[in-house]
């Protein structure tokens, strides 16, 4: 048994008890009335979900057991000379529930490294796709391909007993988690490079290396992945992808179908591919502006644009958070501390600047505050990763860290198969009397 594993078990025999403690005493209490708009407008707001790892809060933003990102970006283990935190230690901190040790850090970082080989067949599927296969695709169906090593399934197959599922579960999610760095490398190299791939470096961590099998050895590519995988990793249980993921492991799929599911949730519109969206929206600005940095004047002018024309301003408003996303303000930091000066760059910070009071101009805007898609994309442009379609895959791979520790938790804790009620409207209709009008 590794070290992370035996220390997660102690830990999670303890929580378990307090679960099932706490549901025996407070199973019945009832937290709170939902109305019918909540019941048709995806569930907004209604609390339905265990989710250990982190917590959204409309007005602080997203906490990680309890931690502000600016706080995990101080506390966080780093690497040799780094200043970005290893996303191995945000891995750790919702496992484990505490900040690691620099030691606990480098144990993951090599714990993984020892599970990152992918199957051969597994590059075999992807080369038989065809080339123009969006790379979410990709990235879904080698995660699917990869579920002939699950250790999970072939325990089922042969009967375990229900108290032992966390341990394959948790045996599956590290090894997927360990290959998904070369799993996203090769299908970049494979999309963009003409098929030419970069061996992994034994040496280097799990996001430096990420950087690496993609060509990217720049110090500050590495500072910049360090810091992508750090703060795309979880968002509370109710987005798509995490409920997704929760969804379907309650199933009890292994977790490489559990993840490919949660992918093609992150790859809508609406949810991860919103990063590759607002690049294309910035360019098409700077393209109808003549290129070259425009004024406040001429983006407030483009904003309303895209408003009369029906569209949205993509990267701005959020479900949940009524504020600048803390995300957002990383990657700012990032810019501002790091690049100093970039055109795409600045014109987000103007757009932050005018966005916000036209937007909430319009009555109709909850939040017209950026979030975490509204920097992203043109902070990797900036280091020469300009392909765009390619940005959700690596949201992908920050993201298996909270959805698949969400997963081992969902196990250890026992939760059941995911199956809420259901109404017609005719039914919801009948128990308000309305009476439905005759045609």
């Amino acid at each position: 048994m590794d070290r992370l594993k035996e220390k997660f078990l102690k830990k999670a025999t303890v929580e378990a008890d307090n679960v099932k403690q706490f549901i025996a005493q407070y199973g019945e209490q009832k937290l709170g009335e939902y109305n019918v708009a909540q019941v048709y407008q995806g569930m907004r707001g209604m609390v339905g979900l265990i989710t250990e790892t982190s917590k959204l809060d409309p007005e602080e933003g997203i906490r990680f057991r309890g931690y502000t990102i600016p706080e995990l970006r101080e506390k966080l283990p780093k690497a040799p000379n780094g200043t970005e935190p290893l996303p191995e230690g945000i891995f750790y901190l919702m496992l484990m529930g505490e900040l690691p040790s620099q030691e606990d850090v480098d144990d993951i970082t090599n714990n993984w490294a020892r599970r990152s080989i992918v199957p051969r067949h597994v590059f075999d599927t992807l080369d038989s796709l065809p080339a123009n296969t969006h790379p979410m695709t990709e990235f879904s169906i080698g995660a699917m391909a990869m579920q002939t090593e699950s250790l999970f399934a072939a325990a089922y197959k042969k009967g375990i007993n229900k108290k032992d599922y966390w341990d394959y579960v948790y045996e599956d999610s590290m090894n997927l988690i360990a290959r998904l760095p070369r799993l996203a490398a090769y299908i970049y190299r494979r999309k963009y490079k003409n098929n030419e791939h970069i061996e992994p470096d034994p040496k280097l961590d799990w996001a430096a290396n990420l950087a690496h099998m993609m060509g990217y050895d720049l110090f500050d590519v590495k500072r910049l992945m360090r810091l992508y995988l750090t703060i795309h990793v979880d968002h509370e249980g109710g987005n798509v992808s995490a409920h997704t993921t929760h969804l379907v492991g309650s199933a009890l799929s292994d977790p490489y179908l559990s993840f490919a599911a949660g992918m093609n949730g992150l790859a809508g519109p609406l949810h991860g591919l919103a990063n590759q969206e607002v690049l294309s929206w910035i360019m098409e600005l700077k393209r109808e502006l003549g290129g070259g940095l425009p004024t406040k004047e001429q983006i407030a002018d483009y904003i309303k644009k895209t408003l009369a024309e029906g569209r949205v301003v993509p990267g701005y408003g959020h479900a949940v958070l009524r504020k600048t996303d803390p995300r957002f303000l990383a990657q700012q930091d990032f810019y501002k501390r790091y690049i100093k000066h970039d055109d795409l760059c600045e014109i987000v910070q103007m757009i932050y600047e005018v966005a916000p009071p036209i937007l909430q101009s319009t009555g109709k805007i909850k939040n017209p505050w950026p979030n975490v898609d509204a920097h992203s994309g043109v902070l990797l442009t900036h280091f020469g990763i300009v392909e765009n379609d390619f940005y959700t895959v690596l949201f992908g791979v920050s993201r298996s860290l909270g959805v698949l520790a969400s997963l081992i938790w969902d196990r250890v804790l026992g939760f059941p198969i995911e199956r809420p009620g259901s109404m017609t409207t005719e039914a919801l209709q009948k128990k308000f009397g309305v009476v439905k009008a005759v045609s």
